[in-house]
């Protein structure tokens, strides 16, 4: 069993574009309304950047924020590891893209695809590198353009999702606050069609076929996603809390991915943690995949919801498919 905390959190920042988009907005080019996106996801607006807004940009802002934080400068940074499901292109990563405009030059840099759980899977990835020697101090991001990338005339997935990113640096454990108590990640390639994008890779490459198909656009099978997420997240809660050697009365605060109201009912009631010890803020962002849990993370610290010392459970789930968790006392 490897000895924890082998790392800790240092400093957190995120960063959203401006532009709110409600769901009256989407009354106007869709065939729904604010009471049915409501009734089913509990989403009333996301978040929604312009073409001159890059994730690399986001990322950035975000970095910034968490950099400062942590009392460190971008020239501190020995690794930067990116989550995104919506990279600002293919080649090169996006966190290398980052990396310039942080000018973060004793850094390596790489992105982690791993969907909505990109954040944990950073963690995790960080976790490692420290524990190996390669670094002191990583920043890990989770930093998500999803409007380019959801189909606007799909009703099923439009409404969905929004923009933005979370920063954190995450550092050698000095056994002071937010140390890292225990990891999970899982993953099932078998289930990769219920949520993916069929066009637009080395497979399918773009093409007129795949615009006029529309197949570069996220695809996504509600009802099976959401019985698995609802099932894998309960799996990555009890998994985080046993490696951890605490139960789920000892959790002060759940911080679940922002996917679907229903999805993070269910996971505090499996988890059997009150919803009034649960972080809620997908009426405010939507899915914001990798971005939402540090979203989320940052809104209850400014709440004053998260305070240091307490014991928090992060967990999530997305396409691939893939799930993870971790406890943190934070």
């Amino acid at each position: 069993m490897i000895r924890r905390p082998i790392v800790e959190f240092a400093g957190l920042g995120v960063a959203v574009p401006d532009r709110v988009v409600t769901n009256a907005d989407f009354e106007k080019t869709l065939e729904t309304s604010d009471q049915w996106i409501v009734e089913r996801t509990g989403i009333r607006e996301r978040r929604v950047a312009g073409p001159e807004q890059t994730v690399a940009m986001l990322s950035r802002d975000a970095s910034l924020l968490a950099l400062a934080a942590a009392g460190l400068g971008p020239e501190d940074i020995h690794g930067i590891i990116l989550g995104t499901a919506s990279p600002d292109r293919l080649l090169p990563s996006t966190a290398c893209d980052l990396q310039a405009l942080l000018g973060a030059k004793n850094a390596f840099a790489f992105d982690v695809a791993a969907a909505c759980p990109g954040f944990l899977f950073a963690l995790n990835v960080a976790e490692g590198l420290v524990a190996a020697g390669q670094g002191e101090n990583m920043l890990i991001i989770g930093a998500e353009k999803l409007s380019t990338i959801s189909d606007p005339t799909d009703r099923s997935t439009a409404i969905l999702f929004g923009d933005g990113a979370g920063a954190a640096i995450v550092r050698k454990a000095t056994g002071g606050s937010g140390a890292v108590l225990s990891t999970y990640m899982k993953s099932d390639g078998r289930l990769a069609d219920l949520l993916y994008r069929p066009g637009g890779g080395a497979v399918d490459p773009i093409s007129d076929k795949v615009v006029a198909e529309r197949s570069h656009f996220i695809k996504m099978a509600g009802r099976e996603v959401f019985k698995s997420a609802v099932k894998t997240m309960a799996e990555a809660c009890d998994k985080a809390l046993e490696r951890a050697g605490i139960t789920a009365d000892q959790v002060d605060m759940l911080v679940p991915h922002q996917a679907n109201l229903r999805i993070i009912e269910a996971t505090a009631k499996h988890a059997e943690i009150p919803l009034k010890k649960v972080m809620i803020n997908v009426d405010r962002y939507g899915n914001t995949s990798s971005a939402s849990i540090p979203l989320a993370l940052d809104q209850g610290i400014k709440e004053g919801r998260i305070q240091p010392g307490m014991t928090l459970l992060l967990v999530t789930f997305g396409g691939g498919f893939t799930w993870a968790s971790a406890v943190v006392k934070w």
